[in-house]
């Protein structure tokens, strides 16, 4: 067990828990909605500290970030738990088994060990991922500072659904994210993933406030968050809020855990109608996820649209741009970060 951070002390061994945007109220002996932070006689501890249930050198594309250090690899790893239960949830084996099967497991594994291994395989940054990686922020950030010493760059791979006391908290450690903003209605967050929107919205816009290098996926679910309409105001959200800059990754649903009641898996043409939407809302770099093969998965120059990175699946087989980011074409920026492998 680990004392956690960033929670308050209450009466009656009450404790209030400031991590994410549920911001719990724990009673003595009880965890959290994430289940993996428990209060034993008004102290909160994290219970997945120092236990990696899953590790991995993945390609940073897989994330997916397609504009931070493209062609690099990634140590990726995470802990059970999760402060959603998406019925969609496409690594439910790990993120729901606290809450499914009241087990809590995971492989001893220090936060200097991660980071050595990350350096030793030649990994450009370290990915917190699979699961929620606000729900092991502990772990995470130490994880994040013993990186930093061979310049390795940290990434999370999120719900949003954080305070902005955890971004503060993480400071200069946390680089770039990818955040699901799962829909644009709070009905749907509340049905499907048990939580509610406006955190994620607040999340994106103090990530960007931050510095921090910011990519967006939607899981585009058929009859749940397909609609035009819906679409439009989330990539109008994105352009005016977060930025025309940052990439929209809109990603094929597959059933998965609860939802593998007879829907099918996303039509192409819904995704490929989804990235008009965005482009359209005057977003520069839209993307079709989990559909290998696409032209929707290569980087073109939003200015002379020139194909500057072509994609395959998580490998990329050409990359045109010139030190700087500068389009070799027409010579604008094209935003991110290394895109040039600088």
């Amino acid at each position: 067990m680990h004392e956690a951070r960033l929670y308050e002390k209450l009466d009656e061994a009450k404790v209030k828990c400031h991590l994410c945007a549920h911001r719990c109220t724990i009673a003595d002996g009880k965890r959290g909605i994430c289940q993996v932070r428990e209060n034993r006689g008004g102290v909160l501890y994290s219970l997945v500290y120092g236990l990696a249930i899953s590790q991995a050198i993945d390609p940073v594309e897989k994330k997916p970030l397609f504009h931070f250090y493209p062609g690099s690899k990634a140590f990726s790893f995470a802990t059970v738990g999760c402060n959603f239960h998406c019925s969609f949830c496409q690594n439910w084996q790990i993120s729901q088994m606290v809450r499914d099967e009241g087990r809590l497991m995971g492989h001893d594994a220090s936060p200097d060990h991660l980071a050595s291994a990350a350096h030793h395989y030649g990994c450009k940054s370290i990915a917190y991922t699979y699961t929620e990686p606000t729900i092991f922020f502990e772990y995470a950030y130490d994880t994040a500072v013993k990186a930093a010493r061979w310049g390795i760059k940290s990434i999370y791979v999120t719900n949003g659904y954080m305070t902005e006391e955890m971004l503060d908290a993480f400071g200069p450690h946390l680089h770039a994210a990818n955040v699901d903003l799962k829909s644009f209605s709070d009905d749907f967050y509340r049905r499907t993933c048990g939580a509610r929107l406006q955190p994620v919205l607040d999340t994106l816009k103090a990530m960007k406030k931050r510095g921090i290098w910011v990519e967006i996926t939607t899981l585009v679910v058929p009859g749940e968050n397909d609609s035009e309409e819906e679409l439009t105001h989330l990539a109008e959200f994105i352009a005016q809020e977060v930025g025309v800059d940052t990439p929209w990754h809109v990603s094929r649903f597959h059933p998965d855990y609860q939802m593998q009641d007879g829907r099918q898996a996303t039509p192409i043409s819904t995704l490929q109608r989804a990235r008009d939407i965005g482009l359209q809302a005057g977003l520069r770099y839209v993307y079709e996820g989990n559909v290998p093969g696409s032209d929707g998965e290569s980087t073109y120059c939003y200015n002379c649209h020139n194909l500057l990175i072509r994609r395959h699946g998580f490998g990329i087989l050409e990359n045109l741009i010139l030190p700087g980011s500068k389009c070799p074409f027409c010579g604008v920026i094209i935003a991110g970060v290394g895109l040039a492998g600088e």
